[in-house]
């Protein structure tokens, strides 16, 4: 018999070009399926914004008007999206103007590569014209920084930076690329990372742990889950619903939670928080067992740690370890991907009602719907609530619009009285509290989702703080929809000042422009509302419209926003007044 050999096919060789260090960093974004970018140019940055120009019928950049709006766009394109939003920006100021977006991701775990530019690597330390040691700046608030300084390395860096920022828990990348590496050449191919030696993006589920919650679960009378974002990150939604009507457990959120689960599913009964629910803040002290399902149970959540939840076992679901133990101790943590881990514990978990307890939740809520809902959503008083306004918005989408919001009291209001049904429709500044978030983050999250309706929920205050990204809009005619609801205050500093600082408003009135004026002056569609009977036609208008829309609200000067619990207090010490 004749010796028969194997005939190997030849294994391909990457195809390799000689290109300039600016050139492969667009080849290797449109590699990474990136095709939108936010940003602002500069010296350092033009090699990268000459090749931005030469690729421009693949490649999309809009033009803001600052740093901090560009990564805020960013934020929302990725916070309705689920995709990693990329920002370019110059050295020295202009990546320094990043760094308020770059830390509101990180503690928000919003995916993000920011790309800045940086002097020629021989000037690096000699404090050379728009020099900043932006790595030494963002490391703190980055998941992983790199300064690139050679033209081959940035395939690889790009890859690797797009790898960390989306695989496990979500976050800000950044890579500073001196001049020098931008100009210079090097035989470009590309390879994704699929995984860097040392970095576990997500713990093993120990079926164990499962077993043990379930177990838990199973044999408690009063059990109540609070969920976070983590149920978002983790497009765990359809897991999380099985879950909640098998076991018949009542469900709250968490600010970052909202539009996980619909807001009218009948186990849903509101919000946690400072400015939470009456029901669900009160029972957190009073349930058996509290499982909390990709959250990290903020100081705005808990209240006083030492008097949080101490009668209940913790279940923990949560993917960063981090985070498990860390402010409140567990009986069990279930540790691995909420998407794999509620999957598993489905089977094992009893099939409940828990009519009785879901009875207490009703009885608080109907006496929170007394005193604190029903003056919001049917005033008697001459001037406009927020929660009217809200509920407006509410009847004329049917909960279908994306709700961007920006920070302070009508951030509260939003949270509280906006209406969901669909996942990833709640986008605000939750952990860092950054106003001035929602005008740009609205833009990127109207070119995310362009069939949504997206309509940005502000403050005069935060509305000014970035008010020039109006020209962003005016250029691109990106048909977003903002309501600044105006008391002429910064309303929630305010709120504390009168209710534990007697009422001495210092530094919170403000004298605010013409806003109608403003936005006619960016070609925007503008409107001003003072008056009860003329807040639903003015919404109707607004959301017909196709185009950009601007809606001013006048509304009461001192509203409160409840209920509300003091820093300090327990959750249970929730006040209605």
């Amino acid at each position: 018999m004749e010796n028969q050999t194997q005939v190997l096919e030849p294994k391909k060789a990457i195809e390799k070009t000689t290109i300039s260090g600016a050139e492969a960093v667009i080849k290797s974004l449109l590699e990474e399926g990136v095709k939108l970018a936010y940003g602002y140019p500069g010296g350092a940055i033009m090699p990268i914004y000459d090749e931005i120009y030469k690729y421009q019928d693949q490649f999309t950049h809009i033009l803001t008007r600052h740093e901090q709006g560009a990564i805020h766009a960013a934020q929302g394109f990725a916070r309705v999206t689920g995709k990693t939003g990329l920002v370019f920006a110059t050295s020295g100021p202009g990546a320094t103007n990043l760094v308020t977006g770059i830390a509101d991701a990180q503690i928000d775990s919003t995916p993000l590569v920011c790309i800045t530019g940086q002097v020629a690597s021989h000037l690096l330390g000699t404090d050379a014209f728009q020099e900043t040691d932006i790595v030494g700046i963002s490391t703190p608030i980055t998941k992983w920084n790199y300064q690139i300084t050679k033209a081959e390395e940035i395939p690889s860096i790009i890859a690797k930076a797009f790898y960390i920022a989306k695989s496990g828990r979500p976050g800000p990348v950044l890579i500073d690329i001196t001049k020098d590496a931008q100009m210079g050449s090097l035989d470009f191919s590309y390879e994704k990372c699929k995984g860097i030696r040392s970095y576990a993006p997500k713990p093993e589920m120990n079926i164990d742990q499962v077993k043990a919650a379930a177990n838990i679960i199973n044999s408690a009378k009063k059990p109540f889950i609070v969920m976070g974002q983590g149920v978002i990150l983790g497009a765990a939604e359809q897991e999380l619903k099985a879950f909640i009507e098998k076991s018949g457990i009542p469900i709250a959120s968490t600010a970052l939670g909202l539009s996980g689960l619909e807001s009218n599913h009948p186990l849903n009964v509101g919000m946690v928080g400072m400015h939470g629910h009456y029901a669900p803040n009160v029972k957190t002290n009073d349930c058996d067992v509290l499982i909390a399902i990709g959250m990290r149970f903020d100081d705005r959540v808990t209240g006083d740690l030492n008097r949080y939840a101490k009668q209940a076992k913790i279940i923990h679901f949560e993917l960063d370890p981090a985070e498990v133990d860390k402010n409140v101790k567990t009986a069990v943590a279930v540790l691995g991907d909420v998407k794999e881990t509620l999957a598993a514990l489905l089977p094992l978990i009893e099939k409940r009602e828990h009519q009785q307890w879901h009875q207490e939740f009703k009885d608080l809520y109907a006496i929170e719907y007394d005193k604190v809902i029903k003056p919001q959503l049917e005033p008697t008083k001459e001037g406009l609530t927020m929660g009217e306004v809200i509920e407006g918005i509410n009847k004329e989408t049917n909960g279908d619009a994306v709700i961007v919001s920006d920070v302070g009291q009508h951030q509260m209001f939003a949270c509280r009285y906006a209406k969901f049904t669909k996942t990833r429709s709640q986008v605000t500044s939750g952990g860092l509290g950054t106003m001035g978030f929602a005008l740009p983050a609205a833009i990127g999250a109207k070119m995310g989702v362009p069939d949504r309706e997206v309509i940005a929920i502000i403050g005069d205050g935060g509305y000014q703080m970035n008010i020039q990204e109006l020209g962003t809009i005016f250029q691109t005619k990106i048909p977003v929809k903002i309501v600044v609801l105006n008391n002429s205050f910064l309303g929630m500093v305010r709120q504390w000042q009168e209710l534990f600082f007697d009422k001495r408003y210092a530094s919170t009135e403000m004298v605010n422009p013409n806003f109608v004026k403003i936005a006619e002056g960016y070609d925007i569609t503008a409107r001003k509302v003072s008056k009860r009977e003329d807040l639903q036609e003015a919404i109707q208008e607004m959301v017909a419209s196709k185009e950009s829309y601007f809606l001013e609200v006048v509304i009461e000067k001192e509203g409160n926003v409840f209920p509300m619990v003091p820093t300090g207090a327990a959750v249970s010490e929730c006040r209605l007044s």
